[in-house]
């Protein structure tokens, strides 16, 4: 059995592992994604190391960013899958 701990973990390595491919699919900088989102360009690179839990409200605003669903941001392999 995964331990809760164990499933965040995996859970923001799944996210952080999504956003970069998606981010560098688009061509976008760290930067640049942070100015699309609102948010500081260092949230995005700890977000990115999975050092971070995000809001709901976060990973919607990630998603419209990349033009994706939150789900698939939440999905291993997702962009693979396209």
């Amino acid at each position: 059995m995964v331990k809760r701990g164990e499933r965040g973990l995996e859970l923001r390595r799944i996210l952080a592992e999504n956003i970069r491919a998606y981010r560098r699919q688009k061509k976008l900088s760290q930067e640049d994604l942070a100015d699309i989102c609102g948010l500081h360009r260092t949230y995005i690179g700890s977000v990115e190391r999975a050092e971070r839990n995000v809001t709901l409200s976060t990973l919607d605003a990630f998603a419209a960013a990349l033009g994706i669903s939150a789900s698939a941001l939440l999905t291993k392999g997702s962009l693979l899958d396209e």
